[in-house]
């Protein structure tokens, strides 16, 4: 008598449901993310991978952001500029960047053609080629990137500024990468560190637009479930230490314009604290987190630019894995001193560190907030670009209520974080200034 075989247990992922959003986990370990959106016949689909420059070394400086554009360089399934021929013929955009804690990539197409995007970035999560020629010539593009970027007083205060507020932690040196470390990498680095940090288990697939999720899901799983976990990823055992006083760093360089930036210690985005920071930086000097807006109503531009000791001021605070910096920039008019800068800019904290703002205008800066990130977060490409975001350093919750976060954000929170957060030891100050003066 035959024995018939047992039949292959069809896999079936995890999935949570809430508030329109399924979250699956497939067998590989790959995190898949879904928004039904029918507001247009659009979807977006994106590729998360937990890498960037914080998981960087020192010799191996830019190797994520590297390893992103050797992934435009094409599989045997579709060569170089393959890809960018097919997405345009079907009416779609794609793109991928490189960050502190990522690496991603995208399409954005008409919804009934949206498993282009999938076979696309399943195919390039093993299969790109890495040819030997193209890593050469890519080479010399990254190294004529940096030293383009070091045409700029900024970026030049910028890298010198963040690797003296951070001695030991990966977040000390810019995604772009050392010089250095761009002219001694090779080919074998690079594929090295793909077949390291690019696998199923290392990502988050983000897909929203008109589709039914489950169906999605069952497309996704079709074309990233057979592809095999990688392996197990390394640890980052780097912990900056605490910060024991003010450090300063002074930059000089052939512009004649001067610049100032104060970085001061930020929490990550997971920290209650994070939200009221992003009330205090709006009341301080305008909104820079989730969109753009003008700054003209800000105390900051009102101390420093109203009285013409600068031409701009901004503050930058971004959600982080580890905890990061809020930095206040700005540029020195001429005939005015990075010291005389300072000095108002201290003047103008120390009153809200002495002080709490009014209730007034707390709430503005929130409506304000609230405003800038609805309107951030309105296409299907953007909500895609968020739910993916927030999964590299929380999970999708952090997004969806970051608005009903800022609408508990109190007066007492805001003065609370600046008495805490503006203090001159948790600081590191940043001056560009010309070689010649003149």
């Amino acid at each position: 008598m035959a024995i018939k075989p047992k039949k292959k247990a069809t896999r079936r992922p995890k999935i949570l449901s809430r508030d329109g959003v399924l979250k699956a986990v497939l067998d590989n370990g790959l995190t898949v993310v879904l928004k039904e959106n029918h507001n247009a016949p659009v979807a977006t689909f994106w590729c998360w991978y937990r890498v960037g420059s914080r998981h960087e070394r020192s010799g191996i400086t830019g190797i994520s952001h590297w390893v992103e554009h050797m992934l435009f360089k094409g599989t045997k399934t579709y060569p170089k500029a393959t890809v960018d021929q097919v997405v345009s013929r079907e009416g779609g955009v794609w793109n991928g960047m490189t960050w502190l804690d990522f690496t991603t990539y995208f399409e954005t197409l008409p919804a009934a053609k949206i498993d282009l995007a999938l076979q696309i970035e399943a195919d390039r999560m093993v299969n790109a080629l890495f040819v030997p020629k193209e890593v050469e010539s890519e080479r010399t593009v990254i190294i004529s990137e940096r030293q383009g970027g070091e045409n700029y007083p900024q970026f030049l205060l910028g890298e010198v500024l963040h690797a003296t507020a951070f001695l030991v932690h990966g977040y000390h040196h810019e995604t772009i990468g050392h010089l250095c470390d761009l002219q001694s990498m090779t080919r074998d680095d690079l594929h090295s560190h793909y077949q390291t940090y690019y696998a199923p288990n290392n990502c988050v697939a983000v897909g929203v637009g008109a589709f039914e999720a489950k169906d999605m899901l069952a497309r996704i799983d079709k074309a990233f479930g057979k592809i095999k976990p990688g392996p197990a990823l390394p640890k980052i055992a780097s912990v900056e230490p605490e910060q024991k006083g003010e450090r300063r760093v002074t930059v000089e360089g052939e512009e004649m314009t001067s610049y100032i930036d104060v970085a001061y210690r930020a929490p990550d985005a997971r920290h209650p604290d994070f939200i009221a920071l992003v009330v205090l930086d709006a009341i301080l000097a305008g909104l820079s987190f989730g969109g753009g807006s003008t700054n003209a109503s800000s105390r900051l531009y009102r101390a420093l630019v109203d009285t013409e000791l600068t031409t701009d001021v901004s503050g930058g605070l971004v959600p982080t894995h580890d905890p990061f910096l809020y930095i206040i920039g700005a540029t020195v008019r001429q005939g005015r001193t990075p010291a005389e800068v300072e000095a108002a800019l201290d003047a103008e904290l120390q009153k809200i560190i002495d002080q709490p703002p009014a209730q007034a205008e707390v709430d503005k800066a929130i409506k304000q907030a609230k405003a800038q990130f609805a309107y951030g977060s309105e296409s299907v490409t953007n909500q895609g670009y968020w739910y993916g975001f927030s999964e590299m350093f929380a999970d999708t919750t952090w997004f969806e209520q970051y608005l009903d976060r800022l609408a508990q954000v109190t007066l007492d929170d805001v003065h609370r974080v600046a008495k805490e957060y503006l203090a001159k030891s948790r600081r590191t100050v940043g001056y560009y200034v010309p070689k010649k003066q003149g």
